[in-house]
């Protein structure tokens, strides 16, 4: 017996050690790029998910000295290639749906839910991409701009009677007020409850170690998903039972989609659709504006140049008190620098994913079939091949760059097919909150202010600010 019991031990010694060994070894036709995988199943993780408070990227760039620009990983239990190079990452965009397809980790897909437009291929996408456009489109975004500015204008007087405002809040509110009415025809004075507070969850559980254990970020962020479909369900529901005589929001052009006999469009995909187009626009949007606020606090040359700018559009108006027009939008040259050099530095999203649908040669390493590709603009973009002095906000750096794509070294609204289709909505948001804010106000910060990355850009303190109005 006990020859028999050392015999199973010493099989099982040797299976453990022949799994982490491959496990630290993976298979591959060709040469891996070099890396390492970490601890068996946990790989990486906790490493990857520990908060950081400076503007940089220490776990991506403790790697890149020790293997370069490309390397190999494992997070949550996945292989990964990581990818910091320009040439590879703008290869990955450009051969969607060829060599690379469209994939996040299924603690992602949970979130956003599997019909969510990120994970959908083929047909299907552009149909859903087609409809994003008829809300977020060039011919639409003209159509919106006054309420665009009115929105701003309304929020920036309030904020203005208030001894101080929590920036972050404050602007997510005003973002999720306009798009929730779009999409949604939400109104918050008129509605039994605040449909921004069951975002809050979300956010901090997003980018979080995916734990499904009551307490954790990543289970309150499931919790907050589910509420937030049930309530989109509901008022889809009542809509159904109460439709609009004419074509107010995006959920009137989601119910005669439904009713089509050869529609491809289901509910289930339609309330994914909706609650990824609250959440993207809101959370993306407001980062982007605090976080160009927060640069501009502390670069006086660059917010008076900026207050020049808009200040010469006022001058040159025979109305001074009429609105923005889409020539004036137009003219912004120096804001769209800001807005570049904020996405920049800020590389709101943190991380995009593909997966490999074949072996596939880059130089000297094989991504082998099968694995995750993570792309990560926030290396591209701090990378000092790429940009000099890359953690300076230096929006003169964009004076004889294209404002207006993506390209190998600036990615913050993706590339290829699936560059953000929201992206020209964004910039509008942000480029006109900021003509509101410069030319009728100025701000003094109070506390906060502080950035943490874990690896999504979060304020832990807040950002506090005094607003009010400037001396006429």
């Amino acid at each position: 017996m006990l020859h028999v019991g050392l015999c199973i031990a010493a099989l099982f010694v040797v299976s453990i050690t022949h799994w982490v060994y491959r496990w630290r070894n993976p298979k591959c036709n060709g040469k891996l790029p070099p890396g390492s995988m970490g601890l068996p199943l946990l790989g990486e993780t906790l490493d990857f998910f520990t908060p950081n408070q400076t503007n940089d990227t220490p776990f991506i760039k403790n790697r890149i000295k020790r293997y370069g620009p490309i390397f190999r990983t494992s997070l949550v239990g996945l292989q990964v290639i990581v990818s910091t190079d320009s040439e590879l990452s703008y290869m990955v965009f450009q051969q969607e749906g060829q060599s690379f397809e469209s994939w996040y980790p299924p603690s992602f897909r949970r979130i956003f839910g599997n019909q969510n437009i990120s994970s959908l291929h083929g047909s299907l996408h552009k149909y859903l991409k087609n409809m994003v456009l008829s809300v977020v489109g060039p011919e639409s975004l003209k159509k919106m701009f006054s309420e665009v500015e009115s929105v701003a204008t309304r929020n920036l007087e309030v904020w203005a009677s208030q001894e101080t405002v929590e920036l972050k809040t404050s602007i997510g509110n005003m973002v999720f007020e306009f798009m929730g009415k779009k999409l949604i025809s939400y109104d918050p004075e008129k509605s039994s409850e605040n449909l921004r507070d069951n975002f809050e969850a979300f956010i901090r559980g997003l980018i979080s170690f995916p734990l499904e254990i009551p307490g954790t970020a990543y289970y309150k962020c499931l919790q907050g998903r589910k509420k937030m479909i049930m309530k989109l369900k509901n008022m889809l529901e009542e809509r159904r039972a109460k439709p609009n005589k004419v074509k107010n929001d995006f959920f009137d052009y989601v119910l005669e989609e439904l009713k089509q006999n050869d529609t491809m469009l289901t509910e289930a995909t339609a309330l994914d659709l909706m609650f990824a187009l609250l959440f993207a626009n809101f959370e993306t949007t407001s980062q982007a504006i605090t976080v160009a606020i927060k640069f501009l606090t502390h670069n006086p040359r660059a917010l008076k140049e900026l207050t020049e700018e808009h200040q010469k559009i006022l001058r040159k108006r025979e109305n001074p008190k009429a609105g923005l027009t889409w020539e004036e939008y137009k003219s912004m040259r120096f804001t769209f620098q800001v807005i570049n050099e904020t996405l920049r530095l800020a590389s709101i999203v943190p991380v995009l994913f593909r997966k490999a649908k074949k072996d596939i040669k880059f130089k000297e390493y094989t991504i082998p079939s099968g694995w995750a590709v993570m792309v990560c603009p926030p290396a591209v973009h701090l990378d000092p091949v790429n940009y000099k002095d890359p953690l300076d906000f230096n929006p003169w750096r964009w004076e004889d760059m294209d404002l207006k794509s993506a390209s190998k070294t600036f990615m913050a609204f993706g590339g290829g097919q699936r560059f953000c289709v929201g992206a020209d909505f964004a910039k509008l948001q942000i480029a006109i909150f900021l003509h509101c804010l410069v030319t009728k106000y100025q701000w003094q910060p109070i506390k906060g202010g502080d950035i943490v990355r874990t690896p999504g850009l979060q304020f832990p303190n807040g950002f506090h600010v005094r607003i009010f109005e400037k001396e006429t």
